[in-house]
């Protein structure tokens, strides 16, 4: 069965929102809520995206969903069949649904993959790079996630998911991430129980320390808050966006590849071959010398300042 990707609606959509938060922000409210050569490069970035997309997510579904697909469920009396014994998925409405959280259980660990370790932050990093958050910036996407992000989705069609159902199923993911980077939708009230929603996205874009690594999740918050990642808006936190080493450029070359300069130049540093794999395969900001630190070892020393100062006599 042909399904048609959201995403052929979805991109002219984009833009058309994108023209009217930023004709918005211009005229009426935040003039500096677009930086020019800002904008211009992360919708260069997005064009290259969606064209590089649409050759590699081609070369996805035939070589990596469909070969999955037909290789774990073969045709047995003409009619899909799983290896395990079990009938393959059909279309009913309630395989949509479990196909489609299924998918956004996925997103949420290979987003937050993308953050922990440090060969695929370098390719992530794109998106976070800039310090504007506005719904150009959603399309500020890094180029070399196309290449990875289809094995960590496999494993649906693995288990008898048709690939025209998965693929959908990450067009509305897409879709429902888009809008989610915008400064004009507040907090949502009861939807925000469940659904990642604007104000926590901001929070994932942060580069304020308490909001780093924060809120992964697709369309839902509901994996954030089982696995500790959950972080909701403090509206007295003034929001720093950006990251820790910015590109400093608005060069699509340097954007796209300046995190594995870095990573190269750090393996210099060391003729350890584990301290070279940690800067490889390590979360971002691991040293061999404590010269940088995770996320994880920042809060730890910042703990340890805050107790040591309520211990102290005033």
């Amino acid at each position: 069965m042909d399904f048609t990707n959201p995403l052929v609606y979805g991109v002219p959509c984009f833009l058309g929102f994108i023209a009217l938060e930023l004709s918005y922000s211009k005229v009426f409210d935040n003039k500096e809520l677009y930086n020019k050569k800002d904008f211009i490069s992360s919708l260069s970035l997005g064009v290259g995206s969606a064209v590089l997309a649409a050759l590699v997510k081609t070369v996805s579904v035939v070589l990596v969903f469909n070969f999955a697909y037909d290789l774990f469920n073969p045709i047995v009396d003409g009619v899909h069949t799983n290896i395990m014994g079990y009938k393959s998925f059909g279309y009913e409405w309630y395989v949509w649904g479990i196909c489609m959280l299924l998918d956004d259980y996925t997103y949420y660990w290979f987003h937050r993959q993308n953050h922990m370790v440090r060969i695929l932050w370098a390719a992530h990093i794109v998106h976070h790079s800039s310090d504007n958050f506005n719904l150009g910036t959603a399309v500020r996407n890094g180029w070399f996630t196309l290449f990875y992000k289809p094995f960590f989705y496999v494993w649906i069609v693995i288990i008898g998911f048709p690939p025209e159902m998965l693929l959908v199923c990450l067009g509305i993911e897409s879709l429902w991430q888009f809008q989610l980077h915008t400064q004009y939708v507040k907090k949502l009230g009861f939807f925000d129980k469940f659904l990642n929603t604007h104000t926590m996205h901001q929070v994932h874009h942060a580069r304020n320390l308490e909001y780093m690594d924060k809120n992964h999740g697709g369309i839902l918050n509901t994996f954030d808050r089982i696995f500790g990642t959950w972080k909701e808006l403090d509206e007295s936190i003034d929001i720093e966006y950006g990251v820790s080493t910015p590109p400093n450029s608005y060069n699509l070359y340097v954007i796209l590849t300046h995190e594995y300069k870095n990573i190269w130049e750090d393996m210099k540093k060391s003729k350890n071959w584990r301290h070279k794999f940690m800067y490889v395969f390590g979360p971002p900001g691991w040293s061999h010398d404590g010269s940088t630190l995770t996320v994880k070892q920042m809060r730890a020393e910042n703990a340890k300042v805050a107790k040591k100062d309520t211990l102290e006599p005033a």
